[in-house]
C-alpha cells in the first residue's frame, strides 16, 4: 500500500533534468505533513489494530487536518492575501502551495469519510452503534425527545436570519446547522441558525447496553418542531467553521502577558479559512452559508455526512477493553528502588535515561516532589512548554516555592494552542512565589530542563533532567520520549548558563557539552555530518542514524546530500514531515528515510554519528535533542542537543531503541523518490517496536535486576 506523491504528481520532474530543476531537490512542506496524515489515516484501516484503536486514528487524522487547516493553510492563505511572492524551498508559489494542498486535502476528506462509513459497520458488529436518523426506534425517540427538552433545548438559541437580523459570529469549530422554515398559518419562509455550544455533548450515549450513541446535531433536526412550534421544516443543513488561529508575535509588544491575553481573543474571531458542509446541502442553504461566511477567502468543500471527525473520541472512551490495545504497566526504574527511592542517590551513583511511555513518567514527577521537599534542596528551575490541565508538575513547583526554595519557571506563552493554559499555570505559580520568565519575545523557549541545586558536604551539587518531550504527564503515556537525569557538573554548569541566557539574555561563553540554539545546535551538527564526510572520503566506515519528528532544514538537507555523496550511509526516521529526496541516483541514493506511525506517536529525538566506531569503546557519538531539524528549531527557538556519554546509557538508546526503530517492519513505511510512502512488508521476521518494549523491559534503570537477566540487545554492529 502506498500514499500517493502529491508532489510528483503537480510537477512529473523529467529525470534527464534533475541537475537543472533545483526545486526538486526537495518536497514540499505542506504537502508532506499530508502525505503523513494519509498514514495516520491508514492506520485507521490497519486490521493488524483493535476496532476502537482504529477508530481513534480516524479522530486522530481529523484532529490533525483541523490544525493543519487553522494554522498552515491559514499562514499561506494570509500570504496569498498580502500579495507575498515567497517561493517554498521545493519552488512553488504560495498560490501554487495553496492549489495543491486543497486537492490533496480534498482527496483525504474524502478517505476520512470512506474510512468512517467502512468502521460505522465494524462497530455495529461489533455492539457500539451510532445510530442513523432512520435507525432510531419508538422507545429510543421517546428518551431522546425528553433528553432534548432538559438538556438541549435550554442552551440552543435559534436566530432567525433576515434584514433585521444579521448573520451571526459563528465561533472556530463551531458546529452549527442552517433551516429552512415555512411558517403553517400563512406559509411564509423564514430561516433560522442554530448554533451548538461548546460545551454539548457531541456524541449522545444512550442509556442501556449495547452502547449506542446519537450525534446532537441529528437529535435538534429530529426535533426541530419543537424548537421552533408552528412552523414545518423545509429544509436543513450541519456546517462547521475553521478560524485562522495563529498568532503572531510584533516585535513592539511591551508585555507578553497582555499580548497573548488579547491575542487569544483575537483568534477567536479570526478570518474564516474552511467552510465544511454536510454532503447533501440544499443549493440555496449552501449559497447563503458561502456568501456569509465563505466570500473570496475561504476554503469551501463538502465534508460528508459526518462533521468534526475528531469529536470521535468520544466514542472511543467507551468501556471496551476488548476493542481496545491491551493495557500495560509503566515500569518505574529499578535502581532508583534499590536506594531507597532517593532519586538524588541513585542520579549521583550513575545517569540514568528512562523511556517513555514503557517505563513510567511517575519518576519525573518523583525527582520534582523530591526536590520539593528536600531540606538540602535550595535552587530549582525549570522549563514549561506543555504542561497539561492537571499538572502534578505545576503541583510541585508551587510546593517547592511555599516550602522556602528558590524556584524559577520558565513558562512558554507561544505554545500553540496552549497558551490560555500556559497562562493560567503563570498566574499560579507567581501567586506561590515561583519566579516566572516568559523568556525571548521572537524566540520560543522549545528546550525541556529541569535542574535541581542541592546542598551537599558544604558545596552545592547541580542535578539536571533532559527530555525530548513536554512536562506533560498525558502525552507521556502515549508519546515515546527519553528522559535523561544526570549529576555531571559540567553539564550541570551548561544548563545554568542555559537558563541564564533565557531568563537574563546572558550570553553563554563556555558551554563545553550542551549545543544550544539558535546559538550553535545548527552548526555544531554540520560538524559532525563533515566528520562523516571525512571519515569517508578516507576510505573509512561513515554512518549517520538519525530519528526526528521532522526534516525541513535546506542546509542540512544539503549537508546529507553532500555526506550521501561522499560515501556516508545515511539512515533516518523521519515520523512526520520530510522535504529531502532519499534514493535520487547522483543526490541522495545512499540516504534512506522511513516513518514509523503505530501505537504510540513517536516522538524523541536521537542522533547518532558513526565515526565513534573509532572512538573508545568501539561508540558512535550519540546525543539526544529537543529539536527537530527544521528552520524554527535552529533559528526561532531555544533547544537543547545533549550527548550521551555514559556506556549503559549509551547502549540503551543506540543499540535498543534506536535500532529498533530501525528494524521495524510491521509499523513502517520507507519514502521512495517520487514523494509516495511504501509500507514495509514484514516477511518472514515480523517486528513491531512498540509491542518490543511493551513485552521486554529495556536496560533504562535496571540496576542490580540486570544481574542474570536475559535483556534482549540489538545492535547496529551485530548487523540487521
Amino acid at each position: 500500500m502506498t500514499t500517493r506523491p502529491y508532489l510528483a504528481r503537480l510537477t512529473e520532474p523529467d529525470d534527464d533534468a534533475f541537475e537543472a530543476m533545483p526545486g526538486e531537490r526537495y518536497f514540499n512542506r505542506e504537502l508532506s505533513w499530508l502525505a503523513f496524515n494519509r498514514r495516520v489515516l491508514e492506520e485507521a484501516e490497519n486490521l493488524a489494530h483493535p476496532l476502537l484503536e482504529r477508530l481513534r486514528f480516524l479522530s486522530i487524522s481529523g484532529s490533525n487536518l483541523d490544525e493543519f487547516f487553522m494554522v498552515r493553510v491559514a499562514g499561506l492563505r494570509g500570504q496569498q492575501l498580502q500579495e507575498v511572492e515567497r517561493l517554498s524551498a521545493d519552488g512553488l508559489t504560495v498560490s501554487q502551495q495553496l492549489a495543491a494542498v486543497i486537492v490533496a486535502a480534498d482527496e483525504l476528506v474524502a478517505a476520512q469519510q470512506r474510512v468512517w462509513a467502512a468502521l460505522r459497520s465494524g462497530l455495529d458488529e461489533a455492539g457500539l452503534h451510532v445510530l442513523r436518523r432512520d435507525e432510531v426506534d419508538e422507545p429510543t425517540a421517546v428518551w431522546l425527545e425528553q433528553y432534548f427538552r432538559d438538556q438541549l433545548f435550554p442552551t440552543l438559541t435559534p436566530q432567525a436570519l433576515d434584514p433585521a437580523h444579521p448573520f451571526p459570529f459563528i465561533p472556530n469549530k463551531g458546529l452549527s446547522l442552517i433551516f429552512d422554515l415555512v411558517r403553517a398559518s400563512d406559509d411564509e419562509p423564514i430561516r433560522e441558525l442554530v448554533m451548538l455550544p461548546a460545551v454539548t455533548a457531541r456524541f449522545i450515549r444512550l442509556p442501556g447496553e449495547p452502547a449506542r450513541f446519537v450525534t446532537a446535531e441529528a437529535v435538534v433536526k429530529r426535533f426541530a418542531p419543537v424548537l421552533f412550534p408552528g412552523y414545518r421544516v423545509v429544509g436543513c443543513a450541519t456546517f462547521r467553521v475553521l478560524r485562522d488561529s495563529d498568532i503572531e508575535i510584533e516585535e513592539e509588544a511591551e508585555d507578553l502577558v497582555r499580548y497573548f491575553t488579547n491575542a487569544i481573543k483575537r483568534r477567536r474571531r479570526g478570518r474564516v479559512i474552511r467552510l465544511e458542509l454536510e454532503t447533501g446541502t440544499a443549493p440555496g442553504l449552501a449559497a447563503v452559508l458561502k456568501e456569509e461566511l465563505g466570500g473570496a477567502q475561504a476554503l469551501i468543500t463538502e465534508s460528508g455526512q459526518l462533521l468534526g471527525l475528531g469529536d470521535l473520541e468520544r466514542v472511543v472512551e467507551e468501556d471496551r477493553p476488548d476493542l481496545k490495545f491491551p493495557p500495560f504497566a509503566p515500569r518505574f526504574p529499578e535502581r532508583i528502588r534499590e536506594f531507597g527511592g532517593n532519586c538524588f542517590a541513585a542520579i549521583a551513583a550513575k545517569d540514568i535515561v528512562v523511556h517513555h511511555p514503557y517505563e513510567t513518567f511517575d519518576v519525573v514527577l518523583a525527582f520534582l516532589k523530591q526536590a520539593a521537599n528536600d531540606p538540602d534542596v535550595v535552587a530549582i528551575k525549570q522549563t514549561l512548554y506543555r504542561a497539561g490541565k492537571q499538572s502534578a508538575v505545576i503541583n510541585a513547583l508551587i510546593a517547592a516555592a511555599e516550602a522556602g526554595k528558590s524556584v524559577t519557571a520558565v513558562v512558554e506563552l507561544k505554545a500553540r494552542f496552549d497558551e490560555e493554559q500556559n497562562l493560567h499555570w503563570a498566574s499560579a505559580l507567581e501567586r506561590a512565589g515561583v519566579q516566572v520568565v516568559y523568556g525571548f519575545i521572537d524566540w520560543k523557549t522549545h528546550a525541556k530542563v529541569a535542574m535541581v541545586v542541592r546542598r551537599e558536604a558544604g558545596a552545592f551539587r547541580t542535578y539536571c533532567h533532559f527530555g525530548t518531550g513536554n512536562y506533560h504527564p498525558v502525552t507521556a503515556r502515549i508519546y515515546t520520549d527519553l528522559s535523561f537525569f544526570t549529576a555531571d557538573p559540567a553539564i550541570g554548569r551548561d544548563a545554568t548558563q542555559m537558563f541564564n541566557y533565557i531568563t537574563g539574555y546572558v550570553e553563554p561563553t563556555a558551554m563545553t557539552k550542551v549545543g544550544l540554539s539558535p546559538r550553535d545546535l545548527r552548526r555544531s551538527l554540520v560538524a559532525l555530518i563533515d566528520a562523516e564526510i571525512a571519515q569517508a572520503r578516507a576510505g573509512r566506515p561513515a554512518a549517520i542514524w538519525a530519528k526526528m519528528n521532522a526534516l525541513v532544514d535546506p542546509a542540512l538537507i544539503e549537508k546529507l546530500y553532500e555526506a550521501s555523496g561522499a560515501g556516508v550511509e545515511i539512515e533516518l526516521i523521519v515520523r512526520a514531515i520530510c522535504c529531502l529526496r532519499p534514493g535520487v541516483p547522483g543526490l541522495s541514493e545512499r540516504i534512506r528515510v522511513k516513518s514509523v506511525v503505530g501505537r504510540f506517536l513517536e516522538h524523541s529525538r536521537i542522533w547518532a554519528f558513526g565515526q565513534g566506531e573509532l572512538l573508545p569503546n568501539d561508540r558512535a557519538r550519540l546525543f539526544i535533542s529537543s529539536a527537530d531539524w527544521m528552520p524554527r528549531n535552529f533559528d526561532r527557538r531555544v533547544e537543547y542537543m545533549l550527548p550521551i556519554e555514559n556506556p549503559t546509557v549509551h547502549e540503551q538508546i543506540l543499540d535498543q531503541v534506536m535500532v529498533a526503530n530501525l528494524i521495524d517492519n510491521e509499523q513502517s513505511w520507507e519514502l521512495g523518490a517520487d514523494g509516495g510512502y511504501a509500507r514495509v512488508e514484514p516477511g518472514e521476521r515480523p517486528f513491531n517496536l512498540h509491542r518490543y518494549f511493551v513485552t521486554n523491559p529495556s536496560l533504562s534503570g535496571r540496576g542490580a535486576a540486570l544481574e542474570g537477566a536475559d535483556v534482549p540487545t540489538l545492535s547496529l554492529r551485530r548487523g540487521r
